[in-house]
């Protein structure tokens, strides 16, 4: 195998299933179709993965286009492997509905602990009025 810097040493790995993170957060999983020096990935049969706890849940998504410098990270799925089957697969409706849920919590404790530093008297800058340096 030969080096080839940047992205050009993904050219080995076209058609072949991977594993994407995306910088919201989001998990995507299909076959890798094309890349361009921008790291921009063409991915095909798509689903978008959830994971809430110990349960998970696919959307498909079809063919997914994503933008370079929105990927945190790229991994190849190893087929061959035998997954451990710690993690639940759930419906799409219950998957979601659990979404919903842990973030309407995660908001109100954010609420709460805003609540709280006010109750103090101090004040938390909003990250849209913060200088970008």
């Amino acid at each position: 195998m030969n080096y080839m810097p940047g992205t050009a040493s993904l050219i080995e790995d076209i058609d072949k299933k991977h594993l994407v993170l995306l910088r919201d957060g989001r998990t995507l999983i299909g076959i890798l179709r094309s890349i361009d020096q921008f790291a921009n990935l063409v991915l095909h049969q798509t689903v978008e993965r959830i994971h809430v706890g110990k349960k998970f849940g696919d959307i498909p998504r079809g063919i997914f286009v994503v933008r370079g410098e929105n990927v945190v990270l790229l991994g190849e799925v190893d087929l061959d492997k035998d997954c451990d089957q710690i993690l639940q697969r759930v419906s799409i409706e219950e998957i979601l509905e659990e979404q919903r849920i842990e973030q309407q919590a995660k908001q109100e404790a954010e609420r709460r602990k805003l609540q709280t530093v006010k109750e103090r008297g101090l004040s938390i800058p909003k990250a849209d009025t913060l200088d970008d340096f």
